[in-house]
């Protein structure tokens, strides 16, 4: 089995950007790509001031750091990441976007090229019966924020070679990741039982059973996580958990996994969390 080296990612968002930032200090040649060259400069930033932190806090040298940013070559050509022996798609969890995705990077990918989808929901099989060799793509869904959270979820499709499980499974291990494995099925492992968690929330709140801050309260302090639904929605974005809902409730076709209206009317409003300055709490002081 070829030891990988070089990754390519499509996509300088969120996740993007810090799958890139991990990649790079694990040692890989990293080549990043986006349709926007401001998301490319945004991505370089953040990833500038994730390294800076890490500097201050002694994790990393200096030098380290310097040399990981020096990994990162950025362009809006998505051909640029056809080299790449590994190339991890982290666009928007949209199943339209990420088919065509697809089919471009089977254009320009060379033959024994891995590929990679972060999806958090949607189906790998349908996602690699678009590329050209489906026994090449597998799921390599990323938790956020990439570079704090150490999980790394693997899901094969039903094409899915096992040398290519084995080398995305030692990419991410590389990358100081702990793997899991999980079938092809809507929401995987992760997302199956945390959406359900944060959709009942929603349905709590909807049915006034208590407010935003006691929910989120009652979680932290009731079960000891580090963050209440209502918070950890909000930084995911309520858009994405909204979308991985509607996989959940029309692939497994059960009325448990329905989207709380009020889910569904804080997006339509644009309320989408943090990135958008509202949600379920308001961010625009900051």
């Amino acid at each position: 089995m070829v030891e990988i080296q070089s990754i390519g990612i499509v996509g300088a968002g969120q996740m993007g950007n810090g799958i890139a930032h991990v990649a790079a200090c694990a040692g890989f040649d990293v080549k990043l790509t986006d349709i926007s060259q401001d998301a490319l400069d945004r991505a370089v930033a953040t990833i500038e001031k994730n390294l800076g932190r890490m500097v201050k806090k002694d994790r990393i040298s200096e030098t380290d750091a310097a040399a990981a940013l020096a990994r990162i070559d950025c362009s809006t050509d998505m051909a640029t990441v056809g080299e790449c022996q590994l190339i991890i798609e982290a666009a928007t969890e949209n199943v339209d976007l990420k088919y065509k995705i697809f089919e471009s990077l089977s254009a320009v990918a060379s033959e024994d090229a891995i590929l990679a989808t972060n999806t958090s929901s949607i189906s790998i099989t349908s996602i690699a019966a678009k590329a050209t060799n489906p026994e090449r793509v597998m799921g390599m869904h990323f938790m956020n924020p990439v570079p704090v959270m150490k999980l790394v979820e693997l899901i094969r499709g039903l094409q899915t070679s096992d040398s290519t499980f084995e080398a995305v499974e030692r990419a991410a291990q590389r990358m100081g990741k702990t793997t899991i494995v999980a079938r092809d099925v809507p929401g995987f492992l992760v997302n199956r039982i945390l959406m359900p968690y944060i959709n009942e929330a929603c349905q709590a709140l909807y049915e006034g059973i208590g407010s935003v801050e006691d929910i989120d309260t009652g979680m932290k302090l009731g079960t000891n996580v580090p963050m209440g639904p209502f918070t950890l929605a909000d930084f995911i974005g309520l858009d994405t958990c909204l979308a991985i809902c509607e996989v959940l409730y029309n692939g497994l076709g059960d009325d448990k996994y329905a989207p709380s209206p009020l889910l569904r009317k804080y997006v339509e409003a644009g309320w989408l969390g943090r990135k958008s300055g509202r949600g379920f709490y308001d961010y625009s002081q900051g």
